[in-house]
């Protein structure tokens, strides 16, 4: 009986220690994303606030196409750019925060 209780004690801490390594994973990540997100926002807006002061000091209709032209190309291929890199973020998060269970997975499938 007590080899029964202390084997379940042991189960107990082994999954809490898990779970607290999947947690800090997963806090790690959120952050790592939150960074990501903020730096990326940051610099959009200071595109976006240069392009439109370029805008403003256009002489003529053909230069403000152009100017306008050149920041949508470049928030496109920066929106598609980081699109890719938080993508690939969460699949990292997903990844560290699942290894710590696939020990008990593996044991629980045996």
């Amino acid at each position: 009986m007590i080899n029964g209780f202390e084997d379940f004690q042991k189960i107990g801490k082994d999954n809490m220690d898990q779970a607290m390594k999947s947690f800090g994973s997963f806090s790690k990540g959120m952050q790592s994303l939150a960074v990501e997100i903020a730096d990326y926002s940051k610099k959009s807006f200071e595109d976006g606030a240069a392009a439109f002061e370029k805008l403003m000091a256009a002489k003529s209709l053909d230069k403000a196409m152009e100017i306008q032209s050149d920041y949508i190309k470049s928030a496109y291929e920066g929106f598609i750019a980081q699109a890719t890199k938080v993508g690939e973020l969460y699949v990292d998060l997903a990844r560290d925060a699942y290894k710590p269970f696939e020990g008990m997975i593996a044991k629980a499938g045996k």
